[in-house]
């Protein structure tokens, strides 16, 4: 017994201007064999409609080449990286003061807080760690602003900056505190006579407040104001009329 052959397609009738009319509706335009080898990628067909590649033929490469990305994620990199001897001015400059004080006992120097309760230097870490977050912020906005998209190479270069820059920040502040000789400041100031201890950092997971302030603040602009993909449905082969 033969399987029942496939019917051809109607034969095309002449239209009233001359022209021939499209396939009765179910029937599609068969691609030849040629024309989908010698097509060229991101070819489309009539009415717009993506070529014999389908929805992949008609993809085009979004954003600079890799080369390029690179080139700017060092440019970043290097930015927010500076960035960071501002902070540490800052640091410097609003961090509040820890008091020590000398006294001479059997004859030797020795320097003790003057407030041992206090929360100066817990103040120190703070002003530092809420800095850091505020210039993680500004920084990942800015980058968002410069190039509205994500990336590997510009998330990386957010992140790598953003902690070079707090290490920078801490010894720059480190160096225009007080003087770390804290005996010398001691018999400088006088017996019993207060006198600011060195800036110090005392907790160092402070130091990855920057870039992860960056990442969670440049992620959140991506998902809110970033480029949406192409829907499914809409970059879909255009059919004939339904019957």
């Amino acid at each position: 017994m033969t399987a029942p052959l496939t019917p051809p397609p109607p034969p095309r009738e002449p239209s009233p201007n001359g022209g021939w009319q499209a396939p009765a509706a179910g029937y599609a335009a068969a691609v030849p064999h040629d024309a989908i080898s010698d097509a060229p990628p991101g070819a489309q067909g009539p009415h717009g409609s993506p070529g014999p590649y389908g929805i992949y033929g008609s993809y085009e490469q979004d954003g600079p080449g890799m080369k390029t990305e690179v080139r700017e994620a060092a440019v970043v990199t290097v930015v927010v990286a500076l960035f960071g001897a501002l902070l540490g001015v800052l640091w410097w400059r609003l961090a509040p003061s820890v008091p020590l004080v000398g006294d001479v006992v059997d004859g030797q120097w020795v320097v003790y807080f003057k407030d041992s309760e206090g929360e100066q230097a817990v103040g120190v870490d703070g002003t530092f760690t809420l800095l850091a977050l505020g210039f993680g912020l500004v920084s990942a906005f800015a980058v968002f602003l410069w190039r509205r998209r994500g990336g590997v190479p510009l998330v990386v270069a957010m992140a790598v900056g953003g902690l070079l820059g707090a290490l920078l920040a801490w010894r720059v502040g480190v160096w225009l505190g007080p003087s770390g000789d804290v005996i010398a400041q001691a018999k400088e100031a006088g017996e019993g006579v207060a006198f600011s201890a060195p800036l110090k950092l005392g907790a160092k997971g402070a130091l990855l407040a920057w870039p992860l302030g960056a990442l969670v603040v440049h992620l959140g602009l991506m998902a809110l104001f970033g480029p949406r993909d192409a829907e499914p449905g809409q970059a879909g082969v255009h059919g004939g009329p339904s019957a």
